[in-house]
């Protein structure tokens, strides 16, 4: 299978994903000729989605690409190798924000 293909029935695996837990998610536009749109759009959540399936991946490489791209969105990384559950990678400058909420829940 070409990469191009491979990539496209990555996207498609995450779309699914997504929708499993109840968000409402597609295939970017980047195949229409705007390459720097995510991977997969997901309207309610402020993530642009990089979405890698493959065997090795660099890391820091996928995250650039995200950030290079995300506008006013977080970058995220969406990665899954076969035979493994997808991971999610994202800068600790933009998880860390997000666990405020929860701190303060879990201690009251």
């Amino acid at each position: 299978m070409n990469s191009k293909q491979k990539g496209k029935r990555g996207e498609l695996e995450w779309v699914k994903k997504l929708v499993f837990y109840g968000y409402q998610a597609r295939r970017g536009q980047q195949y229409a000729g705007n390459p720097d749109a995510p991977d997969v759009v997901c309207d309610c959540l402020p993530y642009h989605f990089e979405v890698k399936r493959v065997e090795k991946l660099n890391l820091y490489d996928a995250m650039d690409q995200a950030a290079r791209d995300c506008g006013e969105h977080i970058p995220v990384v969406a990665w899954r190798r076969n035979h493994h559950d997808w991971l999610i990678v994202m800068r600790a400058d933009d998880w860390l924000p997000m666990q405020t909420e929860h701190i303060m829940e879990f201690v009251a």
